[in-house]
């Protein structure tokens, strides 16, 4: 018998796929240095920092600039990866996320986020969701970044529930690695092969039932 109390969700990749947007400000910032940003080198800058980020595509691009200028160029980004997602609308939920939300909710199950992102409250807002969460644990209440656990640790502390009473959904090895490493069942989204650590692996949210979570 299932004894699962709460379902803590990643958001990026998970709920919504904000991947777009990262891209776009960061082929903008490349553009405005001289250079260009293909998808084939943003796909290397996943589960990657903002400042790392910008290390990889200044030396892919070939440009050398003082730590105060990247401070000032990764703001710059982030600025316009802002203005991009406050445009965002409940449309760019991605499949089946919200139902899910909704049958773990009837079903009398807790909700949190338990994402990286200092911006998850803004999108939570623009897309409509944020009735649909108990608690939001964001990069503005956490030091660590997974495959630390911090982020999903306070989301069941948050609940008041116990990590074994947690199933996390992740689309990230990193998100697995911390569901793991926090006590907690874990769902990956997206391809087995990638995440095959974690107790199911579902292509999207789509293909969850609340059902499934009694065979974890």
């Amino acid at each position: 018998m299932s004894t699962i109390k709460a379902c803590l969700f990643d958001l990026d990749g998970v709920i919504v796929d904000t991947a777009v947007y990262h891209y776009k400000a960061w082929k903008q910032l490349a553009n405005s240095l001289g250079f260009d940003f293909t998808e084939h080198q943003n796909e290397q800058l996943k589960g990657v920092s903002r400042v790392r980020s910008l290390q990889l595509i200044l030396g892919w691009g070939g440009v050398n600039k003082t730590e105060a200028e990247q401070e000032e160029l990764a703001t710059l980004k982030n600025t316009w990866y802002v203005e991009m997602i406050s445009k965002m609308t409940p449309a760019e939920i991605l499949p089946g996320a919200k139902e899910f939300l909704e049958a773990c909710r009837a079903a009398g199950l807790k909700i949190a986020l338990g994402s990286a992102s200092k911006n998850s409250p803004l999108i939570l807002e623009r897309t409509g969701l944020v009735a649909h969460f108990d608690a939001v644990i964001d990069g503005n209440k956490v030091s660590k970044a997974k495959p630390d656990p911090e982020v999903f640790l306070k989301g069941a502390e948050e609940l008041g529930v116990q990590p074994n009473e947690c199933v996390v959904f992740e689309d990230a090895v990193a998100g697995i690695e911390a569901a793991i490493a926090g006590g907690m069942k874990s769902v990956g989204i997206g391809s087995p092969e990638l995440l095959g650590k974690a107790d199911l692996v579902v292509s999207g949210l789509d293909k969850m039932t609340v059902g499934m979570l009694n065979e974890l």
